[in-house]
């Protein structure tokens, strides 16, 4: 299989439109976004498990799971429309049925996401005139694409967005996506907004599981700050106007369409985690030769959250205890007598411990090997075959600060 990448926007695949715009919920950045499709497509979700959830995550989850197709997603940056009330699900609908009138079709063919400040009404007055504006500058170009990625952010620092394209069945397929994300990220969803484009002809069922499945090793690997937010949703569209053989079976096809979903979204997520709020570096925690699956994912993500083993990587500290105490909370199961942890970067590596005995390792390289922006944390269990990877960054002053004045 190839797959290849490059950095056309959220309208590349068949069939497109997108537009993203100031309209005045924040003070001077885009706040935003429309994505059109010309056709319906069947959708696919994954949403927030925190029990307070917004009213957005609401109607997205029941429009997806109803199985409906969809022709458009709105999506408002600086306010979340969380623990808003009766007015928060008033507001949510009355701005699907403004942007579905303007497309010619029902309210429920319409998904919408906020992301921003919670407990907050929308500003109404703002928001319906800009929807209407907005519409007026859909388009299928890459600056629209461009504009569409901006309009979703809130503390990220650069916008997130990947196009990769497969051939199937002798057509190719175009899959894109954009995100947002800097804080409140952590598994189960990662506090995030992400939507992804594609013309692949699929049927609902397969995207809903290929999607839920590439979650579980991207979005739900990683983590800022260990909060779980009110509003994280990913979305797909499939509008099949990419004319490929109708995928409705877990055939050749299928695999390799499920296995560009994951490049998509891994890429998405790696970016999140790099953005995390004042952060320095991104940090990569590689678990190997576990007994099983579920026990690498739960001890890598315990590494990558552990906020003392992130502030030891901002501080380019070789604490390499902080993470073998990560391990032995995280409930994954492991023999500490056979663990190895290593560090790694473009600047060299470091062997911390080998098959349960500390090793000697020199200060001064443990500082060269940390001081890059990308830092890897390989551990390895040497208890059988099982691996995975989790994501995240380090923990600055910075984080404070921003969080600090998050409001202001």
């Amino acid at each position: 299989m190839e797959i290849k990448q490059n950095n056309m926007g959220i309208t590349s695949p068949k069939g497109f439109r997108a537009a993203g715009n100031h309209i005045g919920i924040k003070k001077d950045k885009k706040d935003l976004t429309l994505l059109v499709s010309d056709c319906p497509a069947v959708c696919a979700g994954v949403f927030t498990t925190n029990l307070v959830h917004a009213a957005p995550v609401a109607w997205d989850r029941s429009i997806v799971n109803a199985g409906k197709t969809v022709r458009g997603i709105l999506i408002n940056s600086g306010n979340a429309n969380a623990c808003t009330g009766r007015q928060g699900t008033d507001d949510n609908q009355v701005m699907a049925k403004t942007f579905g009138e303007l497309l010619g079709v029902n309210e429920d063919e319409i998904l919408v996401c906020s992301t921003g400040v919670i407990g907050v009404p929308l500003p109404m007055d703002v928001v319906i005139p800009g929807i209407n504006s907005t519409f007026d500058m859909l388009g299928r170009s890459e600056i629209h694409g461009d504009d569409a990625a901006k309009g979703i952010m809130t503390t990220d620092t650069f916008s997130k967005t990947i196009t990769v394209t497969i051939n199937l069945s002798g057509k190719t397929i175009t899959i894109s996506g954009i995100a947002k994300g800097s804080g409140m990220i952590h598994p189960n969803m990662a506090t995030m907004l992400a939507f992804v484009t594609t013309d692949v002809a699929i049927s609902r069922e397969l995207l809903q599981k290929a999607l839920s499945d590439v979650a579980q090793d991207t979005h739900n690997m990683i983590s800022v700050d260990g909060e779980t937010s009110t509003n994280d949703t990913l979305l797909v569209l499939a509008n099949g106007m990419g004319e490929n053989k109708f995928i409705d079976e877990e055939n050749e096809d299928y695999t390799t369409f499920r296995n560009a979903l994951f490049e998509v979204n891994k890429k998405l997520a790696i970016d999140i985690a790099k953005d995390g709020e004042g952060a320095t570096k991104l940090l990569e925690a590689n678990v190997v030769g576990a007994k099983t699956k579920d026990d690498a994912r739960t001890i890598a993500r315990s590494v990558i959250s552990s906020a003392l083993l992130k502030a030891a990587m901002f501080g380019k500290d070789a604490n390499w205890g902080r993470v073998l105490c990560a391990m032995g909370y995280s409930g994954g199961i492991f023999d500490v007598q056979k663990v190895s942890i290593e560090f790694q970067s473009d600047s060299g590596k470091i062997l911390l411990m080998k098959e349960g005995t500390p090793v000697p390792f020199s200060e001064d390289e443990a500082l060269k090997v940390l001081g890059e922006s990308e830092v890897k944390i390989q551990v390895s269990l040497g208890d059988g075959d099982a691996f995975a990877t989790a994501w995240g960054c380090d923990l600055t002053y910075d984080y404070v600060k921003i969080n600090g004045e998050y409001r202001s």
